[in-house]
């Protein structure tokens, strides 16, 4: 009886301890939930301040250069280097002398012909330039001549009797006199035409005469420099053999063919400052965005640690379709410069749409769209709170702000731990709540401590 007395106190004791260690258990798994549940549910933001400066708006744009700057040296001449006038190198001027050939045959007839022709057409431009003076003499003669034949006119119509005959007018004498006004008035017309146009013909012959001197140039005994520069790749020395290459050509009145000399290329001149062109293919959404002498800042693939500077020069608005897609070839026009690039290096463009100085910058990942209105977030002694804003221009990575913010305000760029805001914990400590700031629906998540 004893025994089964001792064993029930026994396990009453034991009873009570595991009750004690019960609650705790519990005690300690509660304040451990807790605070596990703070420190895990309570999300953590990444943010920056609202700052002050410029902001470029642009679009980018790949594409190669389409013209150096660097002009090729050529004749169509044939026969043995006489004298070298020129080092590669030098600075030589427009139309100076390089070199000088001792011509072959063939190249003696054919610096015969091209002079012939040269003379020919200054020849034309003279005749253009007296067709003109004649145009104008003409001219005034048939003014004169409309006077005379109104005058005729306003005599017959309030006189009865012809001057000349000293009889009555017949019809076919007032017909005549009629006529004559209208035909004073369209050799008038017809002689005032020619004199406007003997411009355009003027032009016309000096052009002319302008290709074919570079024609004589180039089949001339003397090489000539095409443009002002620095000579570079000349490769004449005295006593080398130019031998010339023909191709066949036709001819209009004959239809027989004739060997034509190809010019061949002796050497280049670069420009000290010269001046290049890109070109570039924009999408059909950046096109539409891009303006002639819009700006431009531009990097070569053969010089990148260099930017160069340019402008829109043209748009290609009738575009091209490659494997059925459609980009616009757009050239720009590079400033100058002195550091020598070649055609057909590769360019990256940055074409400027618009820019803004002295304005109120936030990244663009703190720009959000909240009840179809531009906000940003900012916490407010923790509370997540949405602010309307008002934004302005907008480039890759940056935003202006219009209103809504000042400088110095710190915005959120990213929600690092999102736990809290979704109350995934289900605690009772967090609570969720919709209000309103500044008229607009905005949405709060409140962190209780």
């Amino acid at each position: 009886m004893n025994i089964v007395k001792k064993l029930f106190g026994f396990f009453k004791k034991r009873k009570k301890a595991s009750l004690v260690l019960f609650v705790f258990l519990f005690i300690v798994g509660f304040f451990v939930r807790r605070t596990l549940a703070n420190s895990s549910g309570k999300p953590s933001y990444q943010t920056t301040t609202v700052q002050r400066g410029t902001l470029v708006s642009s679009i980018s744009a790949s594409g190669v250069i389409s013209v150096g700057g660097t002009t090729d040296i050529t004749t169509s001449a044939s026969g043995v280097v006489k004298a070298v006038y020129v080092k590669n190198g030098e600075t030589v001027v427009k139309g100076q002398k390089l070199a000088e050939l001792t011509l072959d045959d063939d190249a003696q007839s054919r610096q015969t012909i091209a002079y012939a022709a040269y003379i020919e057409t200054v020849n034309a431009e003279k005749t253009a330039e007296t067709s003109k003076i004649t145009a104008d003499i003409q001219m005034w003669k048939d003014r004169q001549a409309i006077f005379d034949a109104l005058e005729d006119q306003d005599y017959k119509n309030n006189n009865a009797i012809n001057p000349d005959t000293k009889e009555e007018y017949t019809d076919s004498e007032k017909a005549i006199i009629d006529k004559t006004v209208d035909q004073s008035r369209k050799a008038f017309e017809a002689s005032e035409t020619a004199y406007k146009n003997a411009d355009a013909q003027i032009n016309k012959a000096k052009a002319q005469m302008s290709v074919a001197w570079r024609s004589y140039q180039k089949a001339s005994a003397a090489i000539y420099a095409p443009v002002s520069g620095v000579v570079s790749n000349f490769s004449l020395a005295p006593g080398l053999t130019i031998v010339s290459s023909s191709t066949a050509t036709s001819t209009s009145t004959s239809g027989s063919g004739t060997n034509s000399p190809t010019a061949q290329k002796i050497g280049s001149i670069s420009s000290a400052n010269g001046q290049y062109q890109a070109i570039v293919d924009l999408s059909e959404i950046d096109v539409v965005k891009v303006n002639p002498d819009q700006k431009a800042t531009l990097v070569l693939d053969a010089f990148p640690e260099k930017t160069f500077t340019g402008k829109v020069l043209s748009i290609d608005t009738a575009g091209k379709v490659s494997s059925g897609v459609t980009t616009y070839p757009t050239t720009i026009l590079f400033d100058p410069t002195e550091i020598k690039i070649y055609a057909n290096m590769s360019i990256t463009a940055n074409i400027i749409l618009d820019s803004k100085a002295d304005v109120l910058l936030v990244p663009n990942s703190a720009i959000q769209s909240q009840d179809g209105q531009t906000t940003v977030r900012i916490l407010d002694e923790e509370e997540l709170k949405f602010i309307p804003v008002e934004i302005g221009l907008v480039s890759d990575t940056q935003t202006e702000i219009v209103s809504g913010l000042s400088e110095g305000m710190t915005v959120i760029t990213a929600v690092v731990n999102a736990g809290a805001a979704t109350s995934s914990t289900g605690s009772p400590f967090s609570t969720m709540r919709m209000g309103t700031m500044g008229g607009s629906s905005t949405r709060q998540i409140r962190i209780e401590r």
